[in-house]
């Protein structure tokens, strides 16, 4: 009983502390597109640049105290800011009930972070920021020499997950004569190899492609878009990313069973 009590007391602090961390992600999420800032100056109404009070700040239970609203202005706040509130503090949750605590936690806590602020930032603005993926890069590596995949594996993912899709995209520029995948693409994959190894990139490809594939067809299909319409990849490699990091491994598995 008293260890269950402890073990819901852990999960809570890793919920609580992962709101805190989701509304750090939000500004990001808000400021890097505009090359603003993140530290500087405080958290603002997006409207009437009224600086928001503590207790407007409190994550997720603001937004519903305020019921979606500014108090000063009545503009209406996004529900981005909660979703990602949310997402993060289950995903705190979540990992320290899946990992436990240790360096591989850390790692994926890290990744997780990362992946929740390029897919957020390219679904609205089909951009993947360097001051996210170039540090992420970094950091994955590094992480590597304590814990999942092993640096060697996460030297290859690296070069395979950029060299992959920089290939794609040379070839496709070559035979359309115009870009298909940016260059934010090719550094996304290669800090997902930095983070999972070559193997569970290459399910992150995978899964990215299927998704994205079947989402470009729904599209096509519902008359929302067109054969050039551009999808953002990089929310659909963090999507694939996200499943590989957790689900991969069995999938891997799984794969190759069949062989």
């Amino acid at each position: 009983m008293i260890d269950a009590a402890l073990q819901a007391f852990a999960l809570a602090v890793a919920a609580a502390f992962g709101a805190i961390i989701g509304s750090f992600l939000n500004v990001c999420i808000y400021r890097l597109p505009l090359d603003r800032s993140l530290v500087w100056p405080s958290s603002a109404c997006p409207l009437c640049a009224r600086e928001l009070s503590w207790y407007e700040n409190i994550p997720v239970v603001s937004y519903l105290a305020l019921r979606a609203r500014c108090r000063t202005c009545g503009g209406r706040i996004s529900v981005r800011y909660p979703s990602v509130e949310s997402l993060a503090a289950a995903m705190f949750a979540l990992a320290w009930w899946y990992y436990g605590p240790g360096p591989l936690l850390v790692s994926r806590l890290v990744f997780g972070c990362a992946l929740i602020v390029l897919f957020a930032i390219d679904l609205e603005h089909h951009l993947l920021p360097n001051a996210i993926t170039l540090p992420g890069i970094i950091a994955g590596f590094l992480f590597s020499f304590f814990t999942e995949p092993g640096w060697a594996a996460s030297l290859i993912g690296i070069l395979m997950g950029g060299g992959v899709l920089y290939l794609v995209a040379e070839a496709y520029y070559r035979v359309r004569h115009e870009e298909g995948l940016g260059m934010g693409d090719v550094k996304m994959l290669a800090m997902v190899g930095a983070f999972l190894g070559w193997q569970l990139t290459l399910v992150t490809l995978m899964l990215a492609s299927l998704s994205g594939t079947i989402i470009g067809l729904l599209l096509i299909v519902t008359k929302r878009g067109g054969m050039k319409y551009a999808l953002p990849f990089g929310t659909f490699l963090a999507l694939g990313a996200a499943a590989a990091a957790t689900v991969g491994p069995a999938v891997l598995q799984w794969y190759l069973g069949l062989l």
